[in-house]
């Protein structure tokens, strides 16, 4: 791990939880949904992808004729892969590393020049409800919080991050699904399956009675007529590709050569005459 990284999350603890989701009989439709988001944003690429990188598995599928890699971050926060990809994709295990901007940087330096990175991960707004159950739960019990959801970036911080991390043509997109839970361990059951429960670093041990205060809050605030539980996941799409010479170029400051309000068809005017409507 590189020195003055925060570290968020235990590993091991992480590892222990993807072994029982693997093991756990169920729909994991939240993953489904993230393929299917990967595969969407691959169609329109009109590419042969001969040498690709499945980061964490899950990806092998969506590009039939390429010879997958598997690829992993370890403990460490190294990227435990070959180089030279073409393609390079991660499905929803990003939101869990502890060095993202790091991550990235790694991955962009095992593609290619231009190589395709693409990746669907947890965003901000992810559990939402939830990680305000908990808050009010702790607060009216213990006085305080402890961690209990994964922090989780927005999807305009993520754009910057590709930027940062030395991508080109950066896009960063998002999609929300709200689910209606019967309860609450029907809302727990999928994140098991998805390998998505508790693995930070300094949880505690969730208390009854701080239980009972946060279900209190989640189904005073975030319930259905009915009586079903709401839980928002939010999927942050990232693409972006290795830099190459071919690549367009952003035009310089001055250098274009038609006005935006001759493209637009409309009548320019300067900045101290707005039209008002």
């Amino acid at each position: 791990m590189t020195d003055g990284v925060p570290r968020i999350f235990d590993s091991h603890a992480q590892a222990l939880r993807r072994a029982r989701a693997a093991r756990l009989a169920g729909e994991r439709f939240l993953l489904a949904e993230a393929q299917d988001g990967i595969a969407a944003r691959l169609q329109p690429i009109n590419r042969t992808f001969a040498k690709a990188l499945d980061l964490e598995g899950h990806a092998a599928a969506l590009v039939p004729g390429a010879e997958w890699h598997r690829g992993a971050f370890g403990a460490d926060g190294r990227l435990e892969s070959e180089t030279g990809f073409d393609l390079a994709v991660s499905v929803l295990s990003l939101h869990g590393v502890n060095d993202l901007p790091g991550a990235l940087a790694q991955i962009r330096r095992a593609l290619k020049p231009d190589g395709l990175f693409l990746a669907a991960m947890f965003g901000g707004a992810t559990l939402s409800e939830l990680r305000e159950a908990f808050a009010a739960g702790e607060i009216a019990t213990l006085g305080g919080i402890s961690p209990r959801v994964a922090p989780m970036a927005d999807v305009r911080e993520l754009g910057a991050l590709l930027q940062r991390a030395g991508f080109a043509l950066p896009l960063a997109d998002v999609e929300r699904t709200t689910v209606r839970y019967r309860d609450f361990h029907t809302l727990v059951r999928d994140l098991r399956l998805h390998g998505e429960t508790n693995a930070l670093l300094g949880r505690q041990p969730l208390k009854r009675a701080t239980l009972a205060a946060a279900l209190a809050h989640y189904a005073k605030n975030h319930a259905t007529p009915d009586g079903r539980l709401l839980a928002t996941f939010e999927i942050v799409y990232l693409m972006g590709w290795a830099p190459h010479e071919s690549q367009q170029k952003p035009l310089k400051p001055g250098s274009a050569k038609t006005r935006l309000a001759d493209a637009l068809g409309t009548t320019e005017h300067s900045a101290g005459d707005k039209a008002k409507p």
